[in-house]
């Protein structure tokens, strides 16, 4: 944990950062309900009190947060009630039979499963209280600025820099493939603070406000036409050391948190069965028996298999996580949501034959999400190339998988010793 703050979180020197501050709920708050009985009372206390139909969305989503139902692991006060994580699905499931709404995580994804756990492991009181409840019921969208041009799948080689000046940060430098950008109010960010360290430390971890001066956001079409990922140059932005999460060059261990939070929440998501990629293709099979061979139907049977033992071990794996500490565990359900993606779509394509090479929205597009689902099999295919990239490369997976799940020896590391500005670039 970082020391405290003193006084309020703020932006630039020059204005204090506002808006969608929570209100004062901790003393309303009561004893947390630790169990499902518990929970289904205290949830249909907030819906007799904020009816969904005569409500508000914010306002519900607001007052959902203040009663410790947004997500009941967290603490009280920050939208949780310490109850076990299991247990969030008795609530979702209480208000979605009520028919209230929900707070569109794909929308805000990189806030809810990367910039919320992180900053709950390593912020400050004063940074939860500011950026969680914004961020959670959606007022606030998040980006991750950690991948730069020569700094992908190697994050620690990263050389954007942070040069302090008093209680400000100047930072200076490039990143890439930036998803949410455009839309983003905040970023997490790491930048490299001591270049005389070794790459793996000597970096820090920060909060950037995205309307600041000096950043500038340009977007990066892909092979889909869209362009939903971005590229951002930050010049002379004034991050203040409040915003600073972790101690000064610890940045990588806070960054290890963000990612091993980043691989459950892209592969180990919670679906339905036949939800994903395996839903349309297995759709395309009943409805459309003419397309139907006795090789695509043995390679379908095998897929779907493989797609429900992911899905389940995905329940384990939720089932088994502390609040905000995922293990590397969840760099193999990344592994396998990207291979499954990969060949899932190309059966469809295959499948649909010369039908599955359509692509009707072919545009240059800023989508606010992906979506995986609601369009045509030549997107899914296409878009699927990307997962085996996005948060974190199966290359780099396998080798922590390896490691740190199997125990296998360590790959050689020549350069774990050496100073970040003797490195070759």
């Amino acid at each position: 944990m970082t020391e405290p703050v003193s006084g309020p979180v703020t932006g630039p020197a020059s204005r204090p950062v506002t808006g969608a501050a929570p209100e004062a709920v901790a003393d309303a708050v009561p004893e947390p309900a630790a169990d499902a009985a518990g929970l289904r009372a205290r949830t249909r206390e907030l819906l007799a009190a904020h009816p969904p139909a005569t409500t508000g969305r914010t306002d519900f989503l607001k007052a959902r947060f203040d009663a410790g139902l947004a997500w009941v692991h967290y603490p009280v006060g920050l939208g949780g009630l310490g109850a076990p994580r299991g247990l969030q699905a008795v609530v979702d499931a209480e208000l979605a039979a009520a028919g209230a709404p929900d707070n569109d995580p794909r929308r805000i994804g990189i806030g809810l499963g990367m910039a919320a756990p992180t900053i709950l492991a390593h912020g400050t009181e004063e940074q939860k209280q500011r950026l969680l409840r914004p961020l959670w019921v959606g007022e606030e969208v998040w980006c991750q600025l950690f991948s730069e041009p020569g700094a992908g799948s190697d994050l620690a080689a990263l050389g954007t820099r942070a040069v302090r000046e008093g209680d400000t940060w100047i930072v200076n430098g490039q990143k890439v493939w930036t998803s949410s950008a455009h839309l983003a109010r905040w970023a997490i960010l790491v930048a490299r603070t001591d270049p005389e360290q070794p790459k793996h430390r000597g970096m820090t971890y920060f909060v950037c406000d995205m309307t600041d001066p000096g950043v500038e956001v340009r977007p990066l079409r892909q092979i889909t036409g869209e362009a939903e990922f971005n590229e951002v140059f930050l010049s002379d932005v004034r991050i203040p050391d409040s915003l600073r999460v972790g101690e000064a060059g610890e940045g990588w261990t806070v960054a290890r948190t963000t990612l091993m939070n980043e691989r459950v929440s892209i592969g180990g998501a919670r679906l339905p069965r036949e939800g994903g990629m395996i839903g349309p293709v297995a759709k395309t099979w009943r409805e459309r028996p003419e397309l139907r061979t006795h090789a695509l139907h043995q390679r379908l049977l095998d897929l779907y298999v493989e797609a429900e033992v992911a899905r389940l071990a995905g329940e384990r794996l939720r089932q088994q996580l502390a609040a905000g500490r995922p293990g590397p565990e969840g760099s193999g359900m990344k592994l396998a949501f990207a291979r499954l993606n990969q060949e899932i779509s190309g059966l469809e394509v295959e499948l649909r034959g010369a039908e599955g090479l359509l692509y009707d929205d072919w545009t240059m597009r800023r989508p606010e999400l992906v979506d995986f689902t609601g369009r045509d099999a030549g997107y899914r295919y296409l878009r699927s190339k990307g997962n085996s990239i996005e948060g974190g490369t199966s290359e780099v997976l396998l080798n922590i998988v390896a490691e740190r799940v199997l125990g296998l020896p360590a790959e050689p590391r020549t350069d774990k010793d050496v100073a970040w500005k003797d490195l070759a670039r």
